[in-house]
């Protein structure tokens, strides 16, 4: 069965003075405010674009690769994702970087990161992003 996630957002003003609230209405876990100075500067207490699309990244790499790690037979214990995701004022944004750090048990480092690899290619939201340089890094803790 396929789901639809909503979000939404009120701006108010021009680019470079305006400001905006992203609201989660799915979740409904909460409202976060955005400006031009969030995303091109400093986030001091906003969130970003790109920031969302690293969080969206980093929690769907992570169930991409537990559920191929698990049908493998290796279930992880733990993953911890992170992504940076790098916006270039007037270029937009210019790369995604995805690091990962698991405890698996029974796996050694080169099956860890062919596993990464594969999550990367086919986690939906790498996909989504395809025409963005996405690279990574992988270790076991």
């Amino acid at each position: 069965m396929a789901t639809t996630r909503q979000a939404h957002t009120v701006w108010e003003g021009n680019l470079l003075e305006g400001k905006g609230v992203v609201t989660l209405d799915s979740s409904g876990i909460g409202e976060y405010p955005v400006s031009w100075p969030s995303r091109a500067e400093a986030a001091n207490g906003k969130t970003s674009p790109e920031e969302l699309i690293a969080a969206a990244h980093s929690s769907c790499f992570s169930m991409a690769l537990s559920h191929g790690l698990a049908g493998a037979g290796t279930p992880p214990t733990k993953l911890t994702t992170s992504a940076d995701v790098t916006f270039q004022p007037g270029e937009g944004i210019t790369g995604i970087h995805i690091t990962v750090q698991g405890e698996v048990p029974g796996l050694d480092e080169a099956g860890f990161v062919k596993a990464a690899e594969d999550a990367k290619a086919n986690c939906p939201v790498s996909q989504a992003l395809s025409g963005t340089s996405i690279t990574l890094s992988a270790s076991l803790a």
